[in-house]
């Protein structure tokens, strides 16, 4: 089931069992600012050079950025998808979350999809074509990359547990 702009109910975690995905108290608390930093590096670096998708029309770009969203949280949707409860919330950025226990590939999956389907992929595809299809392909890779901001933080964090480790709401446990 999708919940749509509804959190899920408050659960306490057994914290003998379960530990804080992100371990130390201040780098969890301060975790948005790291996200919010690489995304203004990349809108930085987005600005200040020159991919050739400045000559596309304008309307076109925001469509494709709304479309590029779209595919973003499907794809991670379809990672999910019937493992457990999704809710979909808005509090500055949209942010999917899920009570399903998820082992640690498919957590990493579900972080990483979106990531290289959508950022990866396009700009491997641009070094093989050119002019406003280029364009178009970087100009996809670059917004998923600032959308994917908290993702690519997520998706190393999820790399460096151990190998049995299995996830769940911010919690992650070793089996």
């Amino acid at each position: 089931m999708i919940l749509w702009f509804r959190h899920f109910p408050k659960i306490s975690m057994d914290t003998a069992e379960w530990k804080p995905f992100i371990k130390n108290d201040w780098f969890r608390v301060h975790y948005m600012k790291f996200v919010y930093l690489l995304q203004a590096t990349l809108i930085l670096f987005a600005f200040f050079i020159d991919f050739g998708y400045r000559s596309i029309n304008q309307f076109t770009l925001i469509l494709i950025g709304v479309i590029v969203f779209i595919i973003h949280e499907v794809l991670h949707v379809i990672v999910i998808y019937n493992k457990g409860d999704i809710s979909l919330t808005f509090s500055g950025f949209f942010w999917l979350n899920t009570n399903a226990v998820l082992s640690k590939m498919r957590f990493w999956t579900f972080m990483s999809l979106p990531l290289i389907g959508l950022s990866v992929v396009p700009a491997i595809l641009s070094l093989f074509v050119s002019g406003e299809i280029q364009s178009i392909l970087i100009y996809i890779s670059l917004l998923n990359l600032i959308i994917s901001g908290s993702d690519i933080f997520n998706s190393f964090l999820i790399a460096i547990k151990p190998k049995n480790s299995v996830f769940c709401r911010g919690y992650y446990r070793v089996e």
